[in-house]
């Protein structure tokens, strides 16, 4: 091989190496992009932990009920624990109406427990401790945290991986986001989410 063709092989090779080094860089920008889902999207495929520390798959449950998606920051504090209770609540009517609801935090099994142990939640909360179904979902995060909280005589703190910020979303049976609410006021929550229910199932 010519010395001209030997450094026309070389820099190809270069120029491959460098296409390769910039595809990945390009690969890896776009993987940390949050993610701007919109009303009409088809919501994103996710699998968690639940209060009990059993797998959670969001395909068993879309398509059979409305699912109600809702994120929240931390278990046993203020407006959380209001929005919680709204939703509990309201839980009879929601059923009524094939509605399934799920809350979502950056908060532990256990941490989630204790929070439905103390307020008497009657559904699922979701262990999202790596913040991964929030990405999915374009859900902003926090640093997590420490929560001190006493229940029946005994001081405990609680401690959170993630913190999100408070949004909603519902999916309709077939699996597109039909409400997104990323400006959630934490009292009226399930009174909002039942009126875009409402608006879906009318004739």
């Amino acid at each position: 091989m010519s010395n001209f063709c030997k450094r026309l092989s070389v820099i190809a090779c270069t120029v491959a190496a460098c296409c390769v080094v910039a595809g990945a860089a390009h690969a890896a920008k776009d993987k940390d992009k949050p993610v701007k889902l919109k009303v009409g999207d088809k919501a994103p495929e996710f699998t968690s932990v639940d209060d009990e520390g059993k797998e959670w798959k969001s395909t068993d449950h879309v398509g059979k009920k409305i699912l109600v998606v809702y994120f929240y920051p931390a278990d046993l504090t203020g407006g959380c624990t209001k929005q919680a209770c709204g939703f509990r609540d309201n839980m009879e009517k929601l059923n009524s109406k094939d509605v399934e609801v799920v809350g979502v935090s950056g908060d532990s099994p256990e941490n989630h427990q204790l929070f439905k142990k103390v307020h008497k939640l009657n559904f699922a909360l979701l262990a999202d401790e790596k913040g991964e179904v929030a990405k999915a979902f374009g859900v902003p995060l926090r640093k997590g945290g420490d929560f001190n909280f006493e229940f029946e005589g005994k001081k405990q703190v609680l401690t959170r991986g993630v913190t999100a910020s408070r949004w909603t979303f519902v999916i309709d049976q077939d699996g597109k986001i039909v409400h997104k609410d990323t400006s959630v006021k934490a009292p009226k929550d399930s009174e909002t989410v039942m009126e875009v229910v409402a608006k879906l199932q009318k004739p």
